[in-house]
């Protein structure tokens, strides 16, 4: 961020890899050394997606909904540096077929910054938007890809929307949440329409160590040893 300015986020401040990084409860990743801000499976196009392949039907407000709270996660942070950890938009066919009011914001949200959409499962043949195309990209000494790769260090990843089960008030609510260890974070999904996997899930808990913490994502980032989380299961 410029010096003198104050990110208006809720978030939790954390070090990692011998840096320092905010986890928000909006969902993305800031390193405000760095002015770079990541954010994981937007999603774009899903309702539009799902009516397209005969599935159950949803309101299509999600795509703007979405590039809507994007827009002020980059605007508020200030970043330079913006990284779309994959799944961005949810088949090649609708980032083909963006709306030009879509494709304007995105041009206007990546001018005069440095913009990398890194390659998904759901948008594997990504081309046409603006900014640069990586399947995984390196900047020392973090890895940032899509799916987290067993045995990495440093790495930043998505793809999982992991989810925690929180108690409140007598019930047991489940929340987006970032996973966090020594070795990686895995960022929840960002998109409106996104569903989730829970942090106990064989998936996650074969990725994560059992010292690491969850931090959830609504109205505040709240930090929960994972093990914690699996004792309450």
């Amino acid at each position: 961020m410029t010096k003198g300015a104050k990110c208006e986020l809720n978030h939790h401040e954390a070090e990692f890899r011998g840096e320092r990084v905010w986890l928000s409860a909006t969902g993305s990743l800031f390193f405000p050394n760095r002015r770079l801000i990541v954010v994981s499976d937007l999603h774009f196009g899903k309702s539009e997606r799902q009516a397209r392949s005969g599935g159950a039907l949803l309101p299509p407000y999600d795509t703007l909904e979405t590039l809507n709270r994007l827009e002020v996660e980059i605007t508020q942070s200030a970043a330079d540096t913006v990284i779309c950890l994959g799944d961005s938009f949810d088949d090649d066919t609708v980032a083909d077929n963006l709306a030009p009011s879509v494709i304007e914001r995105l041009i206007c949200l990546a001018q005069n910054r440095t913009w990398i959409w890194i390659t998904g499962n759901h948008d594997s043949q990504l081309v046409g938007v603006p900014g640069i195309i990586k399947h995984e990209i390196s900047i020392c000494p973090f890895v940032f890809r899509h799916i987290a790769a067993f045995g990495a260090e440093g790495e930043i990843s998505g793809h999982f929307h992991p989810k925690i089960r929180i108690p409140v008030r007598g019930r047991r609510l489940s929340r987006p949440c970032f996973l966090m260890d020594t070795k990686r974070i895995i960022l929840p999904a960002f998109g409106t329409y996104a569903g989730g996997l829970d942090c106990q899930h064989q998936s996650l808990r074969h990725l994560m160590a059992r010292t690491g913490v969850a931090i959830t994502t609504g109205r505040q980032a709240i930090v929960i040893p994972i093990e914690a989380a699996h004792r309450v299961s």
